[in-house]
């Protein structure tokens, strides 16, 4: 039943409880928000065995072309996700957040095993992770794990696209490490975002990798349930033969939305291949900004028959390269999309949003550039509101100034992107908030944020009617809270920019009358043929159907 079944059943005390979503394709099921994208739990009990699992996670998305590191500081700082928790404190932490350790833990209590917490962290998409902060987490995790011996399985929630100063793998090597502590015998199963930049490394340490299956990442929960399954099934004996594809061509992040073709039915024919027998298949989109030999979209496929594993990545992977020409996403300079947003005027309900994707931190841009903010007031956009510009600065001017007050300031344009300076303008307050808000989106459900001063600025413009969310941390716009938590209703505005480029939709799609993608300065590149890659291998395309690489051999 296991083998057949594309989600995992639940055996307690050996009495089958039936599969949650077993007929629901990806779009149907996850998407639709029907379910969330969540199993209930997930628990595989033989006679009564019950395992030790230490479980912990370290993320960190890396664009080794933005401009600001990722210190230990980072990681220990509570923004939307919380800081680094070491020890009992983590099943609180993460309780009821739409997290893969989340949803791991959720699932496996019910079997009564003896979930044993290391430690989780992660930072916001930035630079490279520094040698520093890399060394310290690795050790404390390998520590705990040293220390929780005997252990029959380990849970590890990573990421899969993190870079470090002195490694292109950080996952790779993650592992291992934690492989020196525990040795070839103890299955160790992954979870990876749907951006993971697979290597080779990180297939032959981990026993296996389970991947998102949607972009807005509605399903991280879910995921880490996945993880959980393949662990059960692990413990109890089974062993999988690996098989592992990688793509000759890079696909931009806009191009990656599960919503839309050709993703739509690529992650539709995943779920089939399970259900059609494979013991677990994923694809991973791969993370473009990461400048690193094995960036790129994979393909995982995993059972206990060599050939079945084999036979169910060259079937995936054969469709994915078919669909090579069918990645393509629309994209619109600034002028353009704040023109096209205004001659809108109301004709369909809701706002147009435009997302500003190439400065989206949660990609590591920097969310200072200004360039759609600037052309929103140079067209005379009105009924606009942008969110969010990060300015420790100016947030803390407004809070000084207070409500109603007005002053002059160089807005955004600090984080020292190339070619860009500040907003000057003058700006009334409108609102101030502190930062801390909950979230209730489909993808950040549970969130609770913690991102310092907050202010709604309005540009003193008389021919515009443009106000801005300034803040004094990174986060992405992803969330309707966002523009609540400062007494904006989203829906009621004619323009909603967005620092984001692709999960802002599991919120805001609903209620746009239209979506823009924006072409404006940041570090997150919309079109790869341009970009100044020194380390990919040789030969991969820069975008489907893009040149080759002729760099590094």
């Amino acid at each position: 039943a296991l083998r057949a079944s594309a989600w995992p059943i639940v055996l307690l005390n050996q009495k089958c409880i039936t599969t949650l979503l077993s007929d629901l394709s990806l779009a149907d099921g996850l998407r639709s928000g029907d379910n969330g994208g969540r199993l209930e739990f997930v628990g595989m009990v033989q006679g009564n065995f019950m395992a030790r699992i230490a479980i912990g996670g370290f993320q960190h998305e890396t664009n080794t072309f933005a401009s600001e590191m990722a210190p230990l500081a980072e990681f220990e700082r509570h923004d939307g996700w919380p800081g680094l928790t070491r020890g009992d404190g983590l099943f609180d932490a993460v309780a009821g957040i739409n997290l893969p350790i989340a949803g791991f833990i959720e699932a496996a209590r019910p079997a009564g095993h003896d979930l044993i917490p290391l430690l989780w962290c992660s930072a916001e998409p930035s630079s490279y992770v520094t040698r520093d902060a890399f060394e310290r987490i690795t050790a404390m995790l390998c520590e705990d794990l040293a220390a929780k011996r005997p252990l029959d399985g380990v849970y590890l929630d990573l990421h899969g696209a993190m870079v470090v100063e002195h490694f292109e793998d950080g996952e790779g090597e993650t592992l291992r490490r934690v492989r020196e502590v525990l040795g070839e015998d103890i299955p160790i199963c992954v979870s990876l975002d749907l951006h993971a930049n697979v290597t080779e490394a990180m297939v032959a340490l981990a026993t296996s990798l389970s991947i998102f299956r949607t972009y807005p990442h509605v399903d991280m929960a879910a995921t880490g349930a996945r993880a959980g399954a393949m662990l059960e099934r692990a413990l109890t004996g089974m062993r999988f033969a690996k098989a592992f594809r990688k793509a000759p061509f890079l696909v931009p992040l806009p191009d990656q939305c599960t919503d839309f073709e050709p993703n739509r039915s690529l992650y539709n024919r995943v779920v089939a291949l399970e259900r059609d027998g494979a013991a677990g298949v994923d694809l991973a989109l791969g993370f473009p900004p990461a400048d690193i030999m094995e960036c790129g979209l994979a393909v995982v496929a995993y059972d206990p028959d060599p050939a079945a594993a084999e036979a169910a990545a060259d079937s995936l992977f054969g469709e994915l390269l078919a669909a090579e020409s069918s990645f393509e996403s629309p994209l619109f300079d600034a002028d353009t999309a704040v023109r096209r947003a205004i001659e809108h005027n109301g004709s369909r309900p809701g706002p147009v949003v435009l997302a500003d994707a190439q400065d989206n931190p949660g990609a590591g841009g920097s969310s200072d550039t200004v360039g759609l903010l600037d052309a929103l007031v140079r067209n005379r956009a009105r009924g606009a509101v942008l969110a969010i510009i990060d300015d420790r600065e100016v947030a803390a001017r407004a809070h000084d100034v207070g409500v109603g007050a007005s002053f002059e300031a160089g807005l955004g344009g600090k984080s020292g992107q190339a070619g860009q300076a500040p907003y000057a303008g003058r700006f009334r307050v409108e609102a101030l908030g502190d930062g801390r808000f909950t979230c209730y989106g489909e993808m950040y459900r549970g969130t609770k944020t913690e991102l310092g001063p907050m202010a709604l600025l309005r540009i003193e413009d008389e021919n515009s009617e443009v106000r801005v969310i300034v803040g004094a941390s990174r986060f992405q716009c992803l969330d309707q809270a966002v523009f609540r938590h400062l007494g904006v209703e989203p829906a009621e505005q004619s323009i909603l920019a967005v620092k984001s480029t692709v999960h802002f939709r599991a919120d805001f799609g609903p209620i746009a009358a239209e979506v823009l993608v924006v072409v404006s300065p940041g570090a997150n590149p919309c079109r790869l043929a341009g970009v100044d890659y020194k380390r990919l291998r040789r030969g991969v395309r820069l975008g489907p159907g893009g040149p080759a690489f002729a760099g590094r051999p």
